[in-house]
């Protein structure tokens, strides 16, 4: 068995989840826990949110809520996407909510000829999934004339509550007109940053994700909650070596030694998860120590540059990868949230590829300035071997 492995500290979720309670009451808590609760365990993490103060779970399949019903969780369940017809007997079955955003999937469930209790989805700005404005009152006049499907609950979606808050309230003011104009008993729009960061966006309940596993969406959300990291990924050393300075471990041999090192291997990689984004960024944590890698991450193993620790803590140790943190999100330790540090990395990538393709733009100049200089001379001696010949 591969040594790699994730430790879910479910208390950090029961901690996120209070402190999220807390923080929005009067509004509820609908924990998140769609792609097996991000990594995490859906079953075990819907629990122990539940255990904390969420009142409702959302996922993002029909499958997915099945799984909790099956595990016997019995509090409201939201599908965050339009489900496909042929899923609509688990969903009266397992009394799972189906989002809608079209008029041909609520009369598409009428049919099937079961009661069911729909959230209507209006696009104000996502521009992924979700009925445009325009189109909201052809869905609430379809669930009128339809004989089973009721609207319990309407709601949008926040894609830059953490970075731009002008477009949030923007959003927040033309959903509000919509939804004031319609007689749904639920209203929720709020994701975790704006959860966090936007309290006339609480409303009846508030749908938290990426804050219950314990990452910030921004900085300014850790001046306003506590949360605890939820995961840790961890392996062991495989392989313990010397290397002189100026050595390059790894394919590509991008990173050049810059002193004599330890230099140790650890059986995680790509494959895992281990993004090879991480190459020029990654480190790792040995014996409460952090070290940056030596080389470029690989399909299985990653190698990591160790100057300090002594074989004693190196040898064969439990070693911690990741920080308490989500997968490879946050992974660097210094106090960043998790969009900044990929900001960053996207821009060193950017450059690195503007770069290469200013090396790549010098090297066709170069070409063709031979190829004319070549052409020049051909023609040169073609002249000459003309006048020879006219001699």
């Amino acid at each position: 068995m591969r040594p790699p492995f994730a430790e879910i500290d479910l208390s950090a979720i029961r901690h996120n989840a209070s402190a999220f309670r807390d923080l929005i009451a009067p509004s509820e808590l609908c924990a998140v826990v769609k792609a097996d609760a991000y990594g995490h365990g859906d079953v075990p993490v819907a629990n122990a949110a539940l255990d904390a103060g969420a009142t409702r779970l959302a996922v993002a399949l029909v499958e997915e809520g099945v799984r909790l019903r099956e595990a016997a969780v019995d509090v409201p369940i939201l599908i965050l996407s339009e489900p496909d017809l042929s899923s609509a007997g688990d969903m009266a079955r397992f009394d799972l909510t189906p989002t809608v955003y079209s008029v041909r999937a609520i009369e598409g469930l009428d049919s099937v000829g079961v009661d069911i209790n729909v959230h209507l989805k209006i696009d104000t700005g996502m521009h992924r999934v979700g009925a445009s404005p325009q189109i909201v009152h052809d869905l609430a006049e379809a669930v009128t004339d339809s004989r089973r499907i009721k609207a319990e609950g309407v709601f949008t979606h926040f894609p830059v509550a953490d970075e731009d808050p002008q477009f949030t309230n923007q959003q927040i003011d033309e959903f509000e007109s919509i939804v004031a104009e319609l007689d749904i008993p639920l209203v929720h729009m709020a994701n975790t940053a704006g959860a966090a960061l936007f309290p006339n966006a609480r409303k009846d309940f508030c749908r938290v994700g990426l804050g219950l596993y314990g990452l910030h969406p921004c900085d300014e959300t850790r001046d306003v909650i506590d949360l605890r990291p939820a995961m840790k990924i961890l392996s062991q050393v495989s392989h313990v070596q010397q290397l002189e300075v100026g050595a390059r471990p790894s394919y590509g041999r991008i990173k050049p030694l810059e002193h004599d090192s330890t230099v140790v291997t650890v059986p995680i990689g790509y494959a895992d998860g281990y993004s090879r984004r991480l190459t020029r960024y990654g480190s790792v944590l040995i014996g409460g120590q952090r070290f940056p890698l030596a080389g470029a991450v690989t399909m299985d193993q990653i190698a990591d540059m160790v100057v300090s620790a002594s074989e004693g803590v190196i040898n064969r140790q439990k070693q911690h990868i990741l920080g308490t943190s989500l997968a490879i999100a946050s992974l660097f330790d210094k106090g960043k949230p998790m969009e900044r540090l990929f900001k960053e990395m996207d821009a060193e990538i950017g450059k690195a590829k503007s770069q290469m393709k200013q090396g790549q733009a010098d090297s066709v100049q170069a070409k063709e300035e031979k190829r004319q200089s070549d052409m020049r001379r051909s023609m040169e001696n073609l002249n000459k071997l003309r006048m020879f010949m006219g001699k």
